[in-house]
């Protein structure tokens, strides 16, 4: 078990590295804006002091209409991935779990596109976008926990395979819900390849406090996710009401991705990735992991993102295509690495 005051330095760490990500991806741009600038200026915003003289309108609106929004989310959208790859392994028992693996994002992103194109969006597909993100997510999650279950255990190859499968027919029904969409195919597709643009600080606003209540939730299953990774029979006579918390896991998992994906659409891997740099450092004990992951999740996005505006600028990539590309090899790793003690038996 990992010591109390290197736990307390790795966070210190993980929350210098945020700061220092959230900074530069703020600063860094066509327009470059000195960090010194957007500490003031934030305090000027705050009322903590006088607005610098010195500083253009025009660096204030890139600021605070512009890039400031757009790094909020991507920590917002990275602490709940994080936060709901987390959940979900420790529910399933196993390394690959994950809100895009395993479907739940496609059920997300198939409540939301049916909103999207069937009602519009005006005030009431606003507010009926999470909503119906949140449905999606959450039946796609029992769905494939149904399928993958075998006797007392959820194996990883069913999972993967259940996930796989019910992805799969989700994408078709998502495809004959666009042959609908007609002018907005183009967005939706923009959407689907995962983004950060187009949201304001009113929306970011809207999706905090339910993304807050489902880190809270979270923390509440960590001592019962300890004991599930026991095994259900101990869990059991340890005190564990097993239906229950995968009950009450399942919704939390679903909550979090559904507020990541309804705003800014598919964004694999996240919730995959962050857990597993996270364990060797911290341990598997939910308790300490999950504040970890809360600290790496944004900032593994917010480098992503950084990567997916400057890496051909002035074009940008989409965020969820950057962290396919490093979410697919570590998959990989992943995998071959969980065959190889079968392979040995």
């Amino acid at each position: 078990m990992i010591a109390p005051n290197r736990y307390r330095r790795i966070l210190l760490l993980l929350a210098g590295a945020l700061t220092a990500s959230f900074l530069t991806a703020v600063a860094v741009g066509a327009v470059w804006i000195s960090p010194w600038t957007i500490v003031r200026l934030i305090a000027w915003k705050l009322g903590i002091s006088a607005r610098p003289a010195e500083v253009p309108r025009s660096a204030e609106v890139i600021l605070f209409q512009l890039r400031l929004p757009r790094v909020a989310l991507a920590t917002v959208v990275g602490a709940a991935l994080a936060a709901s790859g987390t959940v979900f392994q420790g529910l399933f028992r196993n390394p690959l779990a994950d809100p895009a693996i395993i479907g739940v994002s496609s059920g997300a992103a198939l409540g939301a596109i049916a909103v999207i194109v069937f009602v519009g969006s005006g005030a009431l597909g606003a507010f009926a976008v999470p909503l119906a993100a949140f449905a999606g997510a959450l039946l796609t999650a029992f769905l494939v926990y149904r399928l993958a279950r075998i006797g007392p255990a959820v194996h990883v190859a069913t999972l993967l395979l259940a996930g796989i499968a019910v992805a799969a027919a989700i994408s078709s029904v998502m495809s004959l819900v666009m042959s609908f969409s007609g002018e907005q195919i183009r967005d939706i597709y923009a959407w689907l390849l995962g983004g950060l643009v187009g949201q304001g600080w009113e929306s970011i606003g809207a999706i905090v406090p339910l993304v807050a209540l489902g880190v809270l939730a979270a923390g509440l299953t960590a001592h019962d996710l300890n004991l599930l990774s026991l095994g259900e029979e101990r869990a059991a006579q340890l005190g564990v009401e097993v239906d229950r918390l995968k009950r009450r896991s399942i919704a939390v998992g679903a909550l979090l991705a559904a507020c990541a994906v309804s705003m800014a659409g598919v964004i694999g891997f996240v919730g995959l990735m962050t857990p597993h740099i996270l364990r060797p450092l911290v341990g598997a004990d939910h308790r300490r992991l999950l504040p970890a992951v809360l600290l790496a999740g944004p900032i593994l996005l917010i480098l992503a993102d950084l990567v997916a505006r400057t890496a051909l600028a002035p074009q940008e990539l989409p965020v969820g295509v950057v962290t396919a590309l490093l979410g697919g090899p570590f998959f990989l790793y992943l995998l071959r690495r969980e065959g190889r003690p079968r392979a040995r038996a």
